[in-house]
């Protein structure tokens, strides 16, 4: 278990019913991801889908990893600045951000599981 387990991560409560709605809405390639995220089927690790940690939610969260995936579709071409900042204040709590595409998903998610697999594989070579 890595340290930032055994502390609290911070959160909007305000944006709790917001992620309820998120994961209710899903968009395609959220959903193609979390059924092979879901249920510890990646290596067993557990993730858990639209999670608030500070003023943000994000897509996918596994802290065991410190690992946040984030999906980007169309709408992210436009928050180049919001999604840097958000990285920032996410690696400031020792988390790393993966971002992939909403279109590699939903065309290439093997080849997108495959990147997640490399990178849980050279994360763990470091500990």
């Amino acid at each position: 278990m890595s340290p930032l387990s055994r502390r609290r991560i911070p959160y909007d409560p305000k944006l709790v019913s917001r992620a309820r709605t998120l994961r209710k809405q899903g968009i395609l390639s959220e959903v193609l991801l979390w059924n092979q995220l879901r249920n510890r089927r990646l290596r067993g690790y557990k993730f858990f889908r639209q999670k608030p940690i500070g003023p943000y939610i994000v897509d996918f969260f596994c802290e065991e990893l410190s690992l946040i995936i984030e999906i980007d579709g169309y709408s992210h071409q436009e928050k180049d600045q919001y999604d840097k900042d958000r990285d920032h204040f996410l690696r400031s709590f020792g988390f790393h951000c993966v971002h992939f595409r909403d279109e590699d998903i939903r065309k290439n998610l093997n080849g997108v599981l495959l990147v997640i697999e490399k990178w849980i594989d050279k994360s763990n070579q470091k500990t």
